[in-house]
C-alpha cells in the first residue's frame, strides 16, 4: 500500500505539472460558466427548471468530452514511459510492478475526475446561494455515474497503453476507438435497422454494450424515469430492467468494464519485456 500511494502521488504530481491538466480543468471550469451565464436554471424546458436542467445538459457534455481526454492522456503512462526508458530506471527501485502501475492508475483517476467534480460542484454551490432548490438525489447519481464513465474509460485507456508499442500508435488508437463508440449511438444503430431489418430487441441490445450509450440512457433516467425521450426503445429496457435495475446497470458495467480492461491491461504489462 505505501509503494501504491506513493505511485499515485507521484503521478498526480506529474499530471499537475503537465499542460494537459491546465486545459482539462479550464474546458469544465468555462463549461459550467457558460451554462450558468446563458440562464438555463432560470428556464423550463420540457418540465426541467433550475438546476436540473443544468445537470442535464452538464453531463451530455461531460460524456463527449471526458471519455476522449481521459484516453488520450491515459494511454501515454505505459507506452510513453516505455519509449522514454524509464522502465530501466523503474526496475531498480524497490517498487513492485503492481504498486507502479495501479498507483498510476489510482492517481490518473484523481487528476481526470476531480476537475469534473469541482465544477458539478461549484454549480451547487452557486444554485445555494441564488436560492435555487438543489437536487441532491439528482447530483449524487451523477456524481457515481461519472466515477463508473471516468473509471471505464481509465481502464481501457491502459489496456491500449500496455498493448501499444509507441504513445502515438496509442493514442491513434483511442481516438479510433472513442470515434467508433461515440458514431455507434442511436442515429446509426437506427440506420442500421432500418436498413437490415434487424429486430430493434438485437439492436438495442448492442446498444447496451457500448459504455458511452450505457452512460448517455442511465443519466437521462434519473430525470425521466420513463424515458419517455427515447420513444418505443424504453418499453424494451424498462422491461428487462425496471427503473431501479437500469440505474443499477448503468453504474455497474462501466465500471466493471474498467476493472475487467484495466487487470488484463496489468497481466499484458507484467508478462511484456518492460525494457
Amino acid at each position: 500500500m505505501k509503494h501504491l500511494m506513493a505511485a499515485a502521488r507521484l503521478d498526480i504530481a506529474e499530471s499537475l505539472r503537465a499542460r494537459w491538466f491546465l486545459i482539462y480543468t479550464v474546458v469544465f471550469g468555462l463549461v459550467i460558466v457558460l451554462l450558468l451565464v446563458s440562464g438555463l436554471t432560470e428556464s423550463r424546458v420540457m418540465g426541467f427548471t433550475g438546476l436540473s436542467r443544468l445537470l442535464i445538459i452538464y453531463i451530455q457534455i461531460c460524456m463527449a468530452i471526458l471519455p476522449i481526454f481521459v484516453l488520450i492522456t491515459t494511454v501515454r503512462s505505459v507506452a510513453g514511459d516505455r519509449e522514454a526508458g524509464v522502465f530501466e530506471y523503474l526496475l531498480s527501485l524497490p517498487i513492485p510492478l503492481a504498486a507502479w502501475y495501479w498507483g498510476k492508475l489510482l492517481g490518473r483517476f484523481v487528476i481526470v475526475f476531480l476537475p469534473v467534480f469541482v465544477a458539478m460542484t461549484g454549480a451547487i454551490l452557486w444554485a445555494m446561494v441564488a436560492g435555487h432548490t438543489v437536487p441532491w438525489a439528482e447530483f449524487a447519481l451523477n456524481t457515481a455515474f461519472l466515477i463508473s464513465l471516468a473509471w471505464c474509460f481509465l481502464g481501457i485507456g491502459m489496456l491500449i497503453s500496455s498493448l501499444a508499442k509507441s504513445s502515438d500508435v496509442a493514442q491513434g488508437a483511442s481516438f479510433i476507438l472513442w470515434l467508433v463508440l461515440l458514431v455507434f449511438l442511436d442515429l446509426v444503430l437506427l440506420g442500421i435497422m432500418v436498413r437490415e431489418q434487424i429486430p430493434y430487441n438485437l439492436v438495442v441490445s448492442i446498444a447496451l454494450t457500448n459504455p458511452l450509450q450505457v452512460f448517455r440512457t442511465a443519466s437521462m433516467a434519473i430525470f425521466d424515469p420513463q424515458l419517455v425521450l427515447l420513444g418505443p426503445t424504453a418499453h424494451f429496457i424498462l422491461d428487462i430492467f425496471g427503473h431501479t435495475g437500469f440505474l443499477l446497470y448503468g453504474l455497474l458495467y462501466p465500471a466493471i468494464m474498467g476493472c475487467l480492461t484495466a487487470y488484463a491491461g496489468f497481466l499484458i504489462f507484467r508478462r511484456g519485456d518492460l525494457p
